[in-house]
């Protein structure tokens, strides 16, 4: 029943498999801590081809035992049990094929990257500001359910409580693989605090997801870049506002600024632009290699079209609609508290589909 690529894939895995054992086993490995390192994650991502390839082959021995019942049974009984048998191991070895099918796709090596993510107001005025504040903290608590971290690099608010624009990196095991769908145009509908009418507004805030760039990833010439330093207007502390400790990077050849006064000290503030600027370069990179391959993507999932309007946040409905996959939950509160898990699994399978198309 099995797909002959399939069948092939996993062979593969399974030799590959031994071959690491093998090199895990080598004390000239063990020795370096990083080649350890890096072959134990291998492994640790061959484990669940391989079980999969046993299951499938213990499955594949059983329904051949049955089929050879149902057909050879003189019991109208027994043969009746043996192809319902035949009927439900059919079914389980489909969906674990199907499953062996997702798992030997190649997983995109900067899924495992933190995530610098960018939160800026966008149409609606103040509303837009109080609804960029809302999502800034509706990661931050999507965040702490996952165990995962946040770094601030920069924050530029506006009217109490709301934020024109936000710039922070999440880390924690495969962060950018989980909110890189983000990426696009988050509109709310509401009746503002501040609407005596009671009608209902509609604001934006744009959402950038870019994965962490290491410096092997991008070179950047120090001849390309302008550094501006002046006096931090926003939090931090005491002192904060009396030292030119704020960083502004600007990136000559492309034009991209990245600021940071999150941190007291210059060098750390510019280290932080540093990274931030990296990434955007990579975002820019990788961007660039997916149009050259010119990719048709019907759902619009995973482009990193930040004018795509994704995602809206009605509250008259408590509705949160992701329209990339047509998704619709009826429990607006609690997405915004946090609970992102249906909404990224749904995002992570509308793109894994993709990728599956893609490689025929």
């Amino acid at each position: 029943m099995l797909d002959e690529r399939i069948e092939r894939g996993l062979a593969e895995a399974e030799e590959r498999f031994r071959a690491v054992d093998v090199r895990l086993a080598d004390p000239e490995v063990a020795r370096d801590p990083a080649r350890l390192r890096e072959l134990g994650q291998e492994r640790s991502e061959l484990a669940p081809v391989v079980e999969a390839a046993a299951e499938l082959r213990t499955l594949s021995a059983e329904l051949e035992g049955a089929r050879e019942l149902a057909l050879e049974a003189e019991d109208p009984e027994m043969a009746g049990l043996a192809r319902a048998e035949v009927a439900e191991l059919e079914r389980r070895i489909s969906e674990l094929s199907d499953r062996a099918r997702r798992l030997l796709v190649p997983a995109d090596p900067l899924d495992d990257r933190p995530a610098v993510v960018e939160v800026r107001a966008g149409t609606g005025g103040d509303e837009a500001g109080l609804f960029a504040a809302d999502l800034v903290r509706m990661y931050r608590r999507f965040a702490e359910r996952e165990g995962w971290t946040i770094e601030l690099v920069d924050l530029s608010e506006g009217i109490p409580g709301s934020v024109r624009e936000a710039v922070f990196v999440v880390r924690g095991p495969h962060a950018y693989g989980a909110l890189r769908y983000e990426s696009g145009v988050h509109r709310v509908q509401r009746v503002p605090e501040t609407e005596s009418g009671g009608r209902i507004h509609t604001s934006a805030a744009t959402v950038a997801v870019l994965p962490e760039a290491r410096e092997v990833d991008v070179q950047i010439d120090p001849s390309d870049l302008r550094v501006d330093v002046f006096r931090s207007s926003g939090p931090g502390g005491q002192s904060v506002n009396t030292t030119d400790s704020a960083v502004r990077l600007t990136h000559l050849p492309t034009g991209l600024v990245v600021t940071c006064q999150d941190e007291k000290s210059q060098h750390k503030n510019k280290a932080k632009a540093m990274k931030v600027l990296r990434s955007r370069l990579l975002d820019r990179k990788v961007a660039e290699q997916e149009a050259q391959r010119a990719r048709e993507r019907k759902a619009q999932v995973g482009t990193g079209d930040r004018s795509a309007k994704i995602r809206t946040y009605n509250f008259p409905q408590n509705r949160v609609t992701d329209h990339r996959i047509g998704l619709t939950l009826h429990r607006l509160e609690e997405t915004l508290e946090g609970d992102l898990e249906e909404l990224v699994e749904g995002l992570r399978l509308a793109a894994e589909e993709e990728r599956l198309r893609e490689e025929g």
